[in-house]
C-alpha cells in the first residue's frame, strides 16, 4: 500500500517569520496525521523552517536546484548546500521552472541523478498545456517527459523518486481535472514507469497530483486508484486550508 504524500509549494510566497509562524500553527494540525507532510519553501526560508520543524512530523523540500556540484553559476544552489542543511526533497522541473526559466528534459535528468547522488529525494514534475491536451497529446508529452527525465536512473534508485503530475492548464487557473481524467494520466506514467524497471517499482512509486488542489476536491482527488496525494499550490499558502487537505482522509 502506497502512503500518501501531501505537499505544500509555497512558490516565491513568504518571508521567514511567516514560514516560522505557519509551521507553528500547522504543527498541531496535522500531528496525528499518517500521511507525509512537505513543504517546498522558497531559499530564505529552508533554514528557519528546518530548525522549527523539529520535534514534527513534516519535511521540508527546495524548489529547485542546480546540477552542478559548485561552480560559477551566480544565483544558483547546489544539492551539497541543501544536504548540508538536511533537506528532504527537492522539486525538479516544475511547469514554471520549464516555462520562465528554460528548464529542459535534459537539465532535468541531470538535476535527477545529482539529487539522489546527494542523498535527497527528487520530485519530478510533468504535464501538458491545453493545446497539447487538446490536440489529444496528453499521454505522449507526460510520459517522454518521464522517460526522459529518468534516463540513466537505476533500479535501486527508484525507490527514493517521486513524480508530481501537474498539467500546466490547471495550475493557478483554478481549473481542475477531473478525477478520472487525473488518474487516467498517472496511470499512463505508472505503466510507462513499468516499461522501463517493472512492475514492484511501477507499483511501489509515489504520484502526485497538483493543479488548483484544494480543501472541497482532494479527497475526491486522493481516493483515486492511482493518485497518492498532491502538490498543492496557492491552497498551501494557509495552513488551516492545507491541514485540511492533509487530513482529508479524517
Amino acid at each position: 500500500m502506497r502512503k500518501k504524500v501531501i505537499a505544500g509549494n509555497w512558490k516565491m510566497n513568504l518571508l521567514p517569520n511567516e514560514a516560522i509562524a505557519y509551521i507553528d500553527t500547522l504543527d498541531p494540525l496535522v500531528a496525528d496525521t499518517e500521511n507525509e507532510v512537505v513543504l517546498f519553501v522558497p531559499y530564505t526560508d529552508l533554514f528557519y523552517s528546518l530548525l522549527q520543524i523539529q520535534n514534527t512530523n513534516i519535511k521540508i523540500g527546495a524548489q529547485n536546484m542546480h546540477f552542478a556540484e559548485k561552480g560559477a553559476y551566480t544565483g544558483e544552489i547546489s544539492a551539497q548546500m541543501l544536504k548540508s542543511i538536511n533537506v528532504d526533497y527537492v522539486l525538479i522541473g516544475h511547469s514554471e521552472r520549464r516555462q520562465y526559466f528554460n528548464e529542459t528534459d535534459e537539465t532535468v535528468n541531470k538535476k535527477v541523478k545529482t539529487a539522489l547522488e546527494n542523498e535527497i529525494k527528487p520530485v519530478i514534475c510533468v504535464g501538458e498545456t491545453l493545446e497539447q491536451r487538446e490536440k489529444g497529446e496528453t499521454e505522449e508529452i507526460i510520459t517522454t517527459q518521464i522517460e526522459k527525465a529518468l534516463e540513466g536512473i537505476k533500479p535501486e534508485q527508484m525507490k527514493d523518486v517521486m513524480v508530481a503530475y501537474e498539467p500546466i492548464w490547471a495550475i493557478g487557473t483554478g481549473k481542475t481535472a477531473t478525477s478520472e481524467d487525473a488518474n487516467n494520466a498517472i496511470k499512463a506514467i505508472r505503466n510507462k514507469i513499468c516499461q522501463i524497471y517493472g512492475q514492484n517499482v511501477a507499483e511501489s512509486i509515489i504520484i502526485q497530483y497538483g493543479g488548483s488542489v484544494k480543501s472541497t476536491n482532494c479527497k475526491e482527488l486522493f481516493t483515486m486508484s492511482d493518485i497518492d496525494g498532491g502538490l498543492v499550490g496557492g491552497a498551501s499558502l494557509d495552513p488551516h486550508e492545507f491541514a485540511k487537505i492533509v487530513n482529508y482522509d479524517k
